[in-house]
């Protein structure tokens, strides 16, 4: 008789936010230059020299050079989900957080006219194009991006750097290490990383428990783990979402198929399906996950 344990529970969030836009100005600075005159002439008929002041042009700010497009930066999750960036680089031989991987330019003339940066129209020209470059950066089928635990930002000039020149945005990859916390890289990672053998083992999607109980959270697969994602599973259906219980009976059983022929076909086995919910499925989710003891 086979005894089958099903986990069945609605997934944690896995795609990065989009943050509102925030953008942080930078102080323009005025001085004054006072003039002021003496004389030594003692003549009471003489009149007094006047004080007079002329302002100093207000000081334009320098746009920002250029990006790097293999820089790396050691940024906090707050720092990494922020519209714009400050930071300086560090090499990437040392502990870093984020790497650039696109330096895009910004569309931003509309009819001859020049659109602010942080319009719908520039933010959706970020939001379309440094996710096609991520994909197109790490190589791998597209269930082994959907199993990584890699993401991209994205980070464009303040408004005031725009208004001074600055025509750049940069795509940056983060990966996840255990929950939301980023995971410290220590090189660069190179073009096509989910193309090299046993690239999940280090940046796949794994678990710290039996997926939907109290202790489980999500780790890369380099960190301790006791479960691990051993797939991907789609589902169709339009952008209506199908409902709880169509999307939980969608892939039961092909993931429970898996995990047994993956096993050797025991007579038990434990195995995970992960179904995405309204909110991811609103966000493009068309798949869940297959989950199987490590």
């Amino acid at each position: 008789m086979t005894r089958v344990h099903r986990w069945r529970g609605g997934p944690s969030r896995r795609v990065l936010r989009l943050p509102a836009r925030r953008v942080v100005a930078s102080s323009v600075l005025a001085a004054l230059l006072v003039l002021t005159g003496c004389t030594g002439d003692d003549d009471p008929d003489r009149p007094e020299p006047t004080t007079t002041a002329s302002p100093t042009p207000s000081e334009t700010p320098e746009p920002p050079p250029r990006p790097r497009a293999d820089a790396c930066y050691r940024l906090t999750l707050e720092e990494a989900t922020a519209p714009t960036s400050d930071a300086e680089p560090v090499p990437c031989r040392r502990r870093h957080t984020t790497q650039t991987i696109h330096v895009g330019r910004l569309t931003n003339l509309v009819d001859g006219d020049r659109v602010v940066v942080d319009s719908t129209r520039i933010q959706r020209q970020l939001a379309r194009t440094c996710p096609s470059r991520f994909r197109s950066f790490l190589g791998g089928t597209p269930q082994a991006q959907h199993l990584s635990r890699f993401q991209v930002v994205w980070f464009s000039p303040t408004l005031e750097e725009h208004d001074a020149g600055a025509d750049w945005f940069r795509c940056d990859l983060v990966a996840f290490g255990k929950g939301d916390d980023l995971l410290p890289l220590s090189r660069r990672l190179p073009r096509g990383v989910l193309d090299r053998p046993g690239a999940l083992d280090t940046y796949g999607l794994c678990g710290t428990a039996r997926p939907g109980s109290r202790r489980f959270t999500r780790v890369a697969c380099t960190l301790d783990h006791s479960w691990v994602a051993v797939g991907t599973i789609p589902i169709k259906g339009g952008d209506r979402y199908p409902g709880v219980r169509r999307v939980r009976a969608a892939g039961d059983e092909a993931c429970a198929e898996r995990v047994r022929s993956e096993a050797g076909f025991p007579l038990q086995f434990s195995y995970g399906w992960e179904w995405p919910t309204k909110q991811q499925w609103a966000a493009g989710q068309r798949f869940g996950f297959c989950w199987a003891p490590a």
